[in-house]
């Protein structure tokens, strides 16, 4: 055989195999960003993070909440009782939640977020939604509550995933890119800002931003409206009397100790108090009723006191290598669905941890977000670590070459 008669052959052939592969990816793999899974075992760098992350915050729950819990409750293991108890489920539930394939949750999408936001509107019923700290944010079953904000930011997640998956080829259109995300976030912000739960309205709408931003919209618009928002926040604060006098209390803490101030000035005390080894564990000053809420939302402070510099650096570290995990995760993710799901809740754990810290530390004005998998609480430790199940069983497919 001729050698131009081979090279027509090697032609046909080639042809041929493209062909083939277009057909494969086409019908047997409708996401178009779909190449192919390979299953394999669990991510153990993010799952050992999380372990740890998740003991080191029961230690300090204990460490920061047994003088509050016998002064309140007559029991100084009363709150580390009731979280090991949900440290135990919630790893149970993470471990289950691993080795579901995380194509079933996309079924749920719509469902899921409807309910969220019909469990927010129910906190809203007078007689249904359960009152605590001055506050109405939890719906209880029996002798459990929940706050339907935590199920609201697993959802926003989920189906932001879905419809971005759905909308990938048309997402730098302001339409697809912007405004129907937009239009989701703000329905679900909505409903929690009318609970006067501030925190969690922020948390949301970050949440969502930083989807649109992951999603590949497009930067011009972000940036628009991005500017656009922060010109309206800034009038806000120049020209509301309440907002300005929030800022003014938050640059300077000392001019309201028995208002505004009392929180971040004692948390600042504790802070320094930590030096670079810390005082020990055990031994904070700031908790023995000084410091309010030492074992939620100002944990970190004790952290910082209690084991200083280095403790409260290792804490950080945990946090940043959980992102970084968790973004490769996304990364190596075999379509968009599962690649936008990990981001996104790799992200609402990162938003958390950066923003109370930032609260903690003074940087940002002080309002009431908890520090996840270290804070007291036990529905929002068991939604987080269902939320780590679905980023490991995502870990457990990567992505390989085309057919």
């Amino acid at each position: 055989m001729s050698t131009e008669s081979q090279q027509t052959i090697d032609e046909k052939n080639d042809i041929y195999n493209n062909v083939k592969k277009s057909l494969l990816s086409r019908y047997l793999h409708p996401d178009r960003s779909v190449v192919s899974r390979v299953k394999q075992g669990v991510d153990l760098p993010m799952l050992i993070t999380v372990i740890l992350l998740v003991c080191f915050g029961s230690v300090m729950i204990f460490s920061s909440g047994y003088v509050y819990a016998l002064q309140h409750f007559d029991d100084s293991f009363f709150f580390v009782k009731r979280q090991f108890f949900f440290c135990v489920l919630g790893i149970a539930v993470m471990t289950v939640i691993s080795h579901i394939d995380y194509k079933i949750f996309r079924r749920f999408a719509l469902p899921v977020f409807v309910a969220s936001l019909l469990f927010l509107m129910l906190v809203l019923v007078p007689g249904i939604g359960v009152t605590a700290k001055g506050a109405t944010r939890w719906l209880g079953i029996g002798p459990l509550q929940f706050q339907p904000s935590e199920i609201a930011k697993f959802s926003l997640v989920l189906i932001l995933s879905d419809y971005v998956a759905r909308n990938s080829d048309r997402i730098k259109k302001f339409k697809y890119g912007i405004m129907i995300p937009a239009v989701i976030t703000i329905t679900v912000c909505a409903l929690t800002i009318l609970e006067r739960h501030m925190s969690g309205t922020i948390i949301l709408f970050m949440i969502g931003a930083c989807m649109i931003f992951i999603s590949g919209a497009s930067m011009k618009w972000l940036l628009g409206i991005g500017g656009t928002f922060s010109a309206a926040i800034l009038s806000v604060i120049l020209f509301t009397d309440y907002a300005k006098k929030r800022i003014d209390v938050w640059l300077n803490p000392e001019s309201d100790l028995l208002g505004g101030g009392w929180q971040p000035y004692q948390s600042l005390l504790a802070i320094g108090s930590g030096g670079f080894f810390g005082v020990g564990l055990g031994n904070s000053y700031q908790k023995h009723l000084w410091l309010p809420e030492p074992h939620n939302d100002f944990i970190f402070s004790v952290v910082c006191e209690e084991l200083g510099f280095i403790g409260a650096s290792t804490l950080i570290g945990l946090f940043v290598y959980l992102m970084i995990r968790g973004f490769i995760i996304a990364k190596r993710a075999p379509d968009t669905f599962s690649s936008m799901l990990a981001a996104g809740l790799t992200a609402k754990v990162g938003l958390q941890a950066i923003l109370n810290i930032a609260v903690v530390t003074a940087s940002i004005p002080t309002t009431g977000i908890a520090l996840p998998f270290f804070s007291y609480g036990g529905s929002a430790l068991v939604m987080q670590m269902a939320e780590m199940g679905i980023v490991l069983s995502i870990s457990r497919f990567s992505r390989i070459k085309e057919l």
